[in-house]
């Protein structure tokens, strides 16, 4: 069974289309690339942002394929598990294992509402048919079900599961997992607007959605602030807060593809049922995203900082 270093900023990409409705691969391949020189530590391919609900298979296959020609062979490529049964799961699990992912983000079960014990033998079910390590996505705001440190003591026996994308809106529960479980579980938090007061709570990493469009101001603020210079990471954190909100909106997709449209990332397509912003929101959000850009902070050299120890933050 291979490891990932969970540490870090691991994009949530999105999915470029053409106007054609075809994935757009050469814009793909100019986010991804952006991503790599801003210094991301790992990417995750057809996450929501990337559009999962409406991906075929082969088309993350390909992406896949693709994303793993670009990237050297030691940097993470994981593939996202959001599937309504669990034999779907596992044959997903199975193939991107076969086609060289390096890990699974993995969601419970879509559509159905499962219990506690229905969700843990999901996961338990994926894992035990795979060695890829897994990074277990608990966001009960979105997805109905939360994944409670007691489901976790039941996961903990299956070593591939290493980590936990953690999206419950609330904070007390990266303490939780500490205290109960030590570096058992490494955690990332996947909240955008939440992601500073997480990091510095000791949350591991961090799966991040306004990277797409920012890839170099996300990763600074992660790196200052495990280097312990807060200060410096707060003041960029709170340049970012308006765009950083519009993670947690449910046009998401279009609100960041549109960011990354005005960073020279992405295109604003979407997929049906998704349409691409019209009138008045679209007027808001290029406010957001304009207001932004106009006041866009220097960044301070952070590719090469050192993390410290919190006992050692000045």
């Amino acid at each position: 069974m291979s490891s990932i270093n969970w540490s870090g900023v691991f994009p949530a990409l999105l999915t470029p289309f053409d106007k054609d409705d075809n994935v757009d691969f050469a814009m793909y391949r100019t986010n991804l690339e952006a991503q790599i020189g801003a210094g991301v530590n790992g990417v995750i391919i057809g996450g929501s942002l990337g559009e999962a609900s409406t991906l075929l298979n082969e088309e993350k296959r390909d992406l896949l394929v693709y994303s793993k020609e670009i990237v050297e062979s030691d940097f993470p490529v994981l593939i996202n598990i959001a599937e309504q049964s669990t034999k779907a799961a596992i044959a997903l699990a199975q193939d991107a294992e076969a086609t060289g992912a390096d890990g699974l983000m993995l969601l419970p079960p879509m559509r159905y509402k499962s219990d506690d014990a229905e969700t843990v033998n999901f996961f338990c079910s994926v894992a035990a048919n795979t060695s890829l390590p897994i990074m277990i996505y608990n966001n009960p705001v979105d997805y109905k079900v939360e994944v409670t440190p007691d489901m976790f003591e039941q996961l903990a026996k299956y070593s591939n599961i290493q980590s936990v994308k953690e999206s419950t809106r609330n904070t007390i529960n990266i303490t939780r997992m500490v205290n109960r479980f030590g570096d058992r579980f490494k955690i990332l938090t996947g909240v955008d607007p939440l992601a500073f007061e997480s990091l510095v709570l000791g949350a591991d990493g961090w799966v991040a959605g306004l990277v797409d469009a920012f890839p170099r101001e996300t990763v600074a603020i992660f790196r200052l602030v495990k280097a312990g210079r807060i200060a410096e990471a707060l003041a960029i954190y709170r340049w970012f807060m308006p765009l950083l909100e519009l993670d947690i909106h449910p046009k998401l997709v279009q609100y960041i593809k549109l960011a990354a449209v005005a960073t020279g990332l992405s295109n604003e397509y979407v997929r049906s049922p998704r349409l691409v912003l019209s009138g008045e929101e679209r007027t808001s959000v290029l406010k957001t995203i304009n207001d932004a850009l106009a006041i866009r902070p220097e960044l301070p050299d952070y590719i090469n900082l050192k993390p410290v120890l919190h006992a050692e933050w000045s």
